[in-house]
């Protein structure tokens, strides 16, 4: 019973946790800007977790189920913010579930190997995912203009969206400075070390 109960707090923790992965990515103000921050941080739980619950239970569909459950709930979090008054595209649900039937498919095709379900079926789940959440953000309507429109009241001010400043940022000579130190630090440090040995 203890070992049921561990598993079902692993699942629920494993699932909120991959929905809350990331830098606010179900957000249309940071989904666009941090689509790789999204593409790693999902892909990753989603595999992770639900390898882990279908290996528990050693049968293939279990990680398309681990998927519904997390786009359940992340469609009842798009009702909850619509009912606040945020339009509908406020929240971007991601696209779980086909990559998680493509990690069942690893499953049930390498006869239940799981040697096979986390390298192959893992590998399945980073090349697909952010495929199929590229055609879902492509599907947005106007994400900047929900941005700049609707900011979500819970960002401090320092992450509050604003308007890009093309140009300013690339030619701060504090900026160039920092660069320039970056880029020189690994060769002069070699140097120096050069120097010793001699």
């Amino acid at each position: 019973t203890t070992h049921y109960l561990f598993i079902v707090v692993v699942a629920v923790n494993s699932t909120l946790l991959t929905i809350n992965a990331g830098d606010y990515i179900f957000y249309t103000d940071w989904m666009w800007t941090s689509f790789v921050v999204f593409s790693v941080s999902q892909s990753t739980m989603l595999a992770v977790g639900a390898i882990y619950y279908m290996l528990f239970t050693g049968v293939p569909g279990t990680a398309t189920y681990y998927a519904t459950i997390m786009t359940i709930y992340t469609w009842v979090a798009k009702g909850a913010w619509f009912a606040l008054g945020y339009p509908y595209d406020f929240i971007v649900v991601p696209i779980w579930i086909p990559s998680a039937m493509l990690l069942d498919l690893s499953y049930w095709a390498t006869r239940r190997n799981k040697h096979a379900a986390i390298i192959i079926g893992g590998t399945l789940v980073g090349l697909s995912f952010p495929l199929f959440n590229m055609v879902n953000l492509l599907l947005v309507r106007d994400p900047l203009e929900t941005a700049f429109k609707y900011p979500r009241p819970t960002l401090p001010a320092y992450m509050t969206p604003i308007e890009p400043q093309v140009g300013k940022f690339y030619n701060s000579p504090v900026v160039l400075g920092s660069g320039a130190s970056a880029v020189l630090t690994v060769p002069m440090a070699a140097l120096g070390a050069k120097l010793n040995t001699w």
